[in-house]
């Protein structure tokens, strides 16, 4: 009676199971130490996807940035100069004290600060395009609700006089009118247009008259 060999089939289901087994494994253990990122995403962006293989390094101690701007581009293309950004509306250091009317020509703003040292109101304002004001301490010694300026300077509203210039004098009021024309925009305030006084928008021409009566301080800032 013949003997035969029975064929040996090799286990293909088993061997595929027992790999993807030890690969299962072998990456539980690479994860436990930190080699690949349990929280990483896809390309796609979508955190519900997980990525294989991406090295995570969080920044152990993350710090806040600091407000900035973008002031200039110098150098090489790729070299840009950032600078810690500027409160433009911060009041003038050394600019007097108690309740007083701010002016500052090089940053054409006007400040309105209450004898509580808070600053009720600020804005910008178009000053003399002439060299006819020097930095000090006025006082307001003169108001009219309607005002006619020299030669061409139009009719004004609002008008708050504190200092005297070589032909006519100097203060606050609105943006004026020649001709049915308002010679300057509200947004060309910020910019020095006038002929000797201080423009101010219609609005804030207002606030300054309820402020300002006769004596208040006036503080002029280069």
């Amino acid at each position: 009676m013949s003997r035969h060999r029975a064929k040996v089939r090799p286990r293909y289901g088993r061997i595929a199971l027992l790999s993807s087994s030890l690969a299962v494994t072998g990456i539980a253990v690479l994860g436990g130490t930190g080699v690949f990122s349990s929280a990483a995403t896809d390309s796609s962006g979508d955190p519900g996807r997980t990525a294989i293989g991406i090295v995570s390094t969080p920044d152990p101690d993350p710090q806040p940035s600091a407000p900035a701007k973008v002031t200039a581009t110098s150098g090489s293309p790729d070299t840009t100069v950032v600078e810690t950004a500027v409160d433009d509306t911060a009041l003038p250091a050394g600019s007097g004290s108690g309740r007083r009317i701010v002016f500052s020509e090089s940053r054409q703003r006007v400040w309105l600060v209450d004898a509580g040292k808070r600053v009720a109101r600020t804005y910008l304002v178009s000053g003399s395009l002439y060299d006819n004001l020097d930095p000090g301490t006025y006082s307001v010694y003169s108001r009219s609700e309607q005002a006619y300026g020299v030669d061409d300077s139009g009719t004004m509203k609002y008008f708050v006089r504190f200092t005297q210039g070589d032909t006519a004098a100097i203060g606050f009021h609105d943006i004026p009118i020649n001709n049915g024309e308002p010679l300057q925009t509200v947004a060309q305030l910020g910019t020095p247009l006038s002929h000797g006084c201080i423009r101010q928008k219609r609005s804030d021409a207002i606030a300054l008259w309820d402020f300002a009566p006769l004596g208040t301080t006036v503080v002029v800032t280069a």
